[in-house]
């Protein structure tokens, strides 16, 4: 498969959101589309972004991305990556581009002085869970809570 990995451009948002929503689907999450391009680029393109992204660009169109953001952790007093999304088209999976999506975040990471990445997955995600281990990425037994505001 003939692909490229480059920063999010403004032109992908709408295929970015379709890709959100198949993410969400496959998490067998609720998702809704409105709204989102402005708030996508809002995170994405302000002078200050909160959030960044790297796609997976064919010459027809984009078969994966990955999200991520900068945090602080109080324990570590130290800047920390985290990883909020990544999501690959089935028919983009098994070329090893989810290596080459964290081996990307890692490089940018420690460009940021970063002290580490972190992400979560669903405990159903065996499959997402076996590539985790095997780029030597470290479970930790937590609850994830959201609050509805």
């Amino acid at each position: 498969m003939e692909y490229s990995i480059r920063n999010c451009e403004l032109s992908d948002i709408p295929k970015l959101i379709v890709l959100c929503q198949k993410h969400a689907e496959f998490e067998k999450a609720d998702f809704s589309s409105n709204g989102k391009e402005e708030k996508l680029k809002e995170a994405l393109f302000h002078e200050n972004p909160k959030l960044f992204c790297l796609v997976v660009a064919t010459k027809e169109t984009i078969v994966g991305y990955v999200s991520y953001t900068f945090d602080f952790s109080t324990w570590d007093a130290a800047t920390f990556m985290y990883m909020d999304c990544l999501f690959l088209e089935p028919e983009a999976r098994s070329f090893g581009i989810g290596e080459v999506l964290i081996d990307k975040l890692k490089q940018i990471a420690i460009e940021k002085n970063c002290i580490h990445i972190q992400w979560q997955t669903p405990q159903f995600n065996e499959r997402a869970i076996k590539f985790y281990n095997r780029i030597h990425g470290k479970g930790k037994d937590k609850v994830r809570f959201t609050l509805d505001l």
